[in-house]
This record gives C-alpha cells, sequence and structure tokens, in this order.
C-alpha cells in the first residue's frame, strides 16, 4: 500500500505517542504532560494505509546564537519509525515535510535536534554543532588557592521557592549563552519533571539558591562498607558571577556523605581551570545539538561573527534545492550580508559543514580536514573559520 504523509490533529496525539514509544522502546509515563507541548499542526506522520508508522514534530523555540541573541529555531523532537517499517523511506519523508514545510512557511531559518544516533541526519543536512562534557569530580576537590567564592549564603530550598528564582535568572541569562532554549512553563514542567517514575533510582531534586544564581542536583546512593560514596547528579548551574558559579560548586563539592559529583555540563566549563588539580576532573565529550539551516541566506544573516571576511560560497544542498548555489558571504563590524552570484566560488561547502559551524563551536578549519570543506582560494578556509567562532562553547542544557 502506498505511504502517505500529513499533518496531524490533537484527536492524533495517543497513536502519534504509541509510535514514538514503539520506536524508541519506552513508555509513556505522562500523556497529559506530553500534550502541553504537542503543537499537532508541527507534526508530520506518515501512514501506511491507516496505520500510523512513523513521524516528528517541531516544538516552537528561540535559541540563541552568537552575538545576536536569541532567533527562532525550529526544535525537531519526537522523530520515529515503527519497528517493521524501517528502510522504507519514512524517515526521508517526514524530513522531507518538516524542512519543506518550514521553508514555505518562512517562520524559522534554523532547525535543531538531538540525534538517538548519530549516524542519522547528516544525509538530510544536520551538521553537528554543539557537544557537552561527561564530568566527574570527588567530593572535597580543593578549588585554587586564589579562587573567589565570595560571601554569599547558599541555601537549599523548596522547589515552591526555588522555581521563579530559576525562571527569572535563566530568562535574564539565556540571552547570552549560546545554544540555550527559550522554556514556557510546559517546558520547565517536562525539564525538570520529578514523580517517582521520572527519577530512575535517584532522589528527588534538590534546589540550591545563591543571590546570583542557582543549581538543581539529584542524588544516587551508594553506600559502601567504608561508608557512604552517594553520587550528586547535578542537572543545571546557572550564574550571573563567576563568584556565584564557584560558590555553587563549591557547596556540591562539599556535601557530606558524597562520593562525586556528575554533570552533563558545557564543554568549555570553567571548573576544570577552578580545581588545584584540574586532572581530578574526568571528562568525556559527546554530540548534543544538531543544526540544520532551512534558509542559508536567512539563517547566516540572523547571527553576528568575529570577524571581516568577504568570500563567495558554492553550496551543496540536495535535500534542500534553494540553497544551493553561489553566495557572496560579506561580514563588516560582526554583520554579515548575504547576494547570490556566479562569481567563482572561494570555498566549496555543504549545508551541513554550514550547520555545523552556526553556533560557533565547530571550526570550518576542521571540517575542511574532515573533506566537508574545500577550499580553492588559498587562505579562504582560515578567514571564514575564524569569523563563524563564538566568544565561548554553545551549550544545549536541555535534551527536547
Amino acid at each position: 500500500m502506498a505511504l502517505t504523509v500529513r499533518t496531524l490533529t490533537a484527536a492524533d496525539l495517543p497513536r502519534f505517542q504509541r509510535m514514538v514509544d514503539s520506536a524508541f522502546q519506552s513508555d509513556t509515563v505522562d500523556a497529559e504532560r506530553w500534550r502541553r507541548l504537542f503543537e499537532p499542526e508541527r507534526h508530520h506522520a506518515v501512514f501506511d494505509g491507516e496505520e500510523l508508522v512513523g513521524g516528528g514534530g517541531i516544538q516552537s523555540r528561540e535559541v540563541t546564537v552568537p552575538g545576536a541573541g536569541p532567533v527562532p529555531v525550529a526544535a525537531v523532537t519526537a522523530v520515529g519509525v515503527k519497528p517493521g517499517h524501517r528502510r522504507r523511506g519514512v524517515l526521508t519523508r517526514v524530513m522531507t515535510a518538516q524542512l519543506h514545510g518550514l521553508h514555505e512557511e518562512g517562520r524559522e531559518a534554523v532547525a535543531a535536534l538531538w540525534a538517538s544516533e548519530a549516524g542519522i541526519y547528516g544525509r538530510f543536512g544536520y551538521g553537528l554543532a554543539a557537544e557537552f562534557t561527561r564530568l566527574s569530580v570527588p567530593r572535597g576537590a580543593a578549588f585554587r588557592a586564589d579562587v573567589r567564592t565570595g560571601d554569599a549564603r547558599v541555601r537549599e530550598v523548596e522547589r515552591d521557592e526555588a522555581m521563579p528564582a530559576l525562571k527569572a535568572l535563566y530568562e535574564e541569562l539565556r540571552p547570552g549563552r549560546t545554544g540555550w532554549l527559550s522554556r514556557v512553563d510546559a517546558n520547565w514542567e517536562h525539564q525538570l519533571a520529578d514523580e517517582e517514575r521520572d527519577r530512575g533510582g535517584l532522589t528527588a531534586y534538590r534546589y540550591v539558591l545563591h543571590p546570583d544564581g542557582y543549581a538543581v542536583y539529584r542524588v544516587k546512593g551508594d553506600w559502601q562498607e567504608r561508608g557512604p560514596r552517594n553520587e550528586v547528579h547535578v542537572r543545571e548551574i546557572a550564574a550571573r558571577t563567576t563568584e556565584a558559579y564557584a560558590s555553587l560548586y563549591r557547596y556540591l563539592l562539599d556535601l557530606d556523605m558524597v562520593g562525586e559529583l556528575k554533570f552533563y555540563t558545557a564543554s568549555d566549563d570553567p571548573v576544570t581551570h577552578l580545581l588545584a588539580d584540574p586532572r581530578s576532573a574526568l571528562r568525556g565529550r559527546s554530540d548534543s545539538l544538531w543544526v540544520r539551516l532551512v534558509d542559508v541566506d536567512r539563517a547566516l544573516a540572523a547571527r553576528r561573527y568575529s570577524s571581516d571576511v568577504d568570500v563567495v560560497l558554492e553550496v551543496e544542498d540536495d535535500f534542500c534545492p534553494w540553497n544551493a548555489g553561489r553566495v557572496r558571504f560579506t561580514v563588516k563590524s560582526g554583520k554579515a550580508t548575504l547576494e547570490r552570484v556566479t562569481d567563482e566560488p572561494d570555498v566549496r561547502l555543504t549545508a551541513q559543514a554550514l550547520g555545523a559551524a552556526y553556533l560557533g563551536g565547530t571550526r570550518l578549519a576542521t571540517l575542511a580536514r574532515a573533506q566537508q570543506v574545500h577550499e580553492v582560494v588559498p587562505g579562504a578556509v582560515t578567514a571564514l573559520s575564524h569569523a563563524f567562532l563564538g566568544d565561548h562553547e554553545p551549550h544545549c542544557p536541555e535534551v527536547f
């Protein structure tokens, strides 16, 4: 039977959830929580006759980009195909409907997602734009002698007292934190869901407030013959000052009955450089945000750049052909202008490479070594790569 694609209605949510559960080998634990995030008109599903066999959705969010603050982003989520229906073109139909629909709507020039498997989305033009660090630090790890933590009191408080402070500080900091997403109440409820089934064997969330920051963590119990070696699993740390950031870390590292602190944090988290012994912090990196430029010209003009540059790019994009072709990319005083041209290119590159470099964390010079970027005029890649760099590593502190 021929496969068909259509957008969903609110009534389709239960069977869409069943498809996602089947694809991810999971069980939906709170349908109402998902419904509050569900935008049916932004979800596409593939049907084999009357059976819903695959699909994917979009959350209407904002993402902070280098130098320009928040811009609209299509936060792609809940993409899956039921077992038994894979390798029949279902995912390609979903991605085509999403990306072509975004282009036609003209709302977001950028899409982003977390990939369940890292090999899936490159063929649809998504590039690896941000990573996170799996951090492990032993309890009591000493800071350098000159680290300032200030005299402000750090308090553990109940969730009801903490949430207004968390939301206010997050909104204050978000415009300057590349990779951070906008959050409405439903996003906060989802990210800090704290029913027993959400905890994975850990405690309920603990909330820590500083006048200039906050931290959220759980504890994984581990009582050994020689005493407790509990693990502190940090969910978020945010602070408006370096002293507050150090103070919050100091508080968590000094908790009693703990063996180790664990945190999925930004790749340039400064804690390693706060420590007297940086080697005591074990680190491992993995991919987080994958970014797709839906409309290259609009997306590139939306962010700011680190240096002036004037190059002609030849963009390859078979999946979104409106992006393909040659464009003169000119940056002056951080602002980019783009003009479609027929001039000979200085650099040839894929839409995937542009997506990877978009948040300023992945160097185009690195992608040139990976054969995703090809230099025609000597020196052009170096100049372009430097222009794309951000002031710090992009980081998305939530999975969506």
